[in-house]
């Protein structure tokens, strides 16, 4: 895993910060005030280090709790939003279609988000004596997965557009290409490939 540390937030939260992620997104940021990007910066790498713990920690580690899990995953639906809200810059009457939809949609990607889940604690059981019969699954499983989030993205982009801007919907499928992106980097730096 990326070394990190954490903070204190000034709303009382911890933050874990990842230096090489935060450069990053500092670079893609340049041009924002100081102050706003901070923010979101901040808010960013809390969704990516509370996402990271909810996929990674099942992984590498069985005895954690249920709670504790339950408490993650409410964190981190918590915070995803909160970054999306602040990067939206959403008028009254257009949050008002948006959210409600932006709800649906999270829904949906956890139930993929749990079959992720599932087929890593798979390989992370066999990954050391893989046969090619289970390689097969899981590579046919993953490319299955991959797909139905393509569709879904596509399913969801009319009702975007039915409430928001196509601006702003554009805006929306980044953030969330964004957040998946730093996901998947942090979880490939943390997968073993196939022995």
């Amino acid at each position: 895993m990326v070394a990190g540390r954490s903070s204190v937030t000034p709303f009382g939260g911890t933050v874990w910060t990842f230096p090489i992620i935060g450069n990053k997104i500092m670079q893609i940021r340049k041009g924002e005030k100081e102050m706003k990007t901070s923010i979101k910066i901040t808010v960013f790498l809390t969704i990516l280090a509370a996402f990271t713990v909810l996929i990674v920690s099942p992984v590498t580690s069985q005895d954690k709790p249920a709670d504790n899990m339950q408490i993650v995953r409410e964190k981190v639906r918590a915070d995803k939003k909160l970054f999306v809200a602040a990067n939206m810059e959403l008028t009254e009457s257009e949050a008002k279609g948006f959210w409600p939809l932006y709800e649906r949609y999270q829904k949906d990607l956890e139930k993929l988000g749990e079959r992720t889940l599932e087929l890593i604690r798979d390989y992370a059981m066999n990954f050391e004596k893989m046969s090619d019969e289970a390689a097969k699954k899981m590579l046919d499983e993953w490319l299955a997965l991959e797909m139905e989030r393509q569709k879904m993205r596509e399913a969801y982009l009319p009702k975007f557009r039915a409430v928001l801007p196509d601006k702003k919907v554009a805006r929306y499928y980044q953030l969330e290409n964004k957040i998946l992106a730093v996901v998947n980097y942090e979880l490939a730096a943390e997968i073993p490939l196939v022995q």
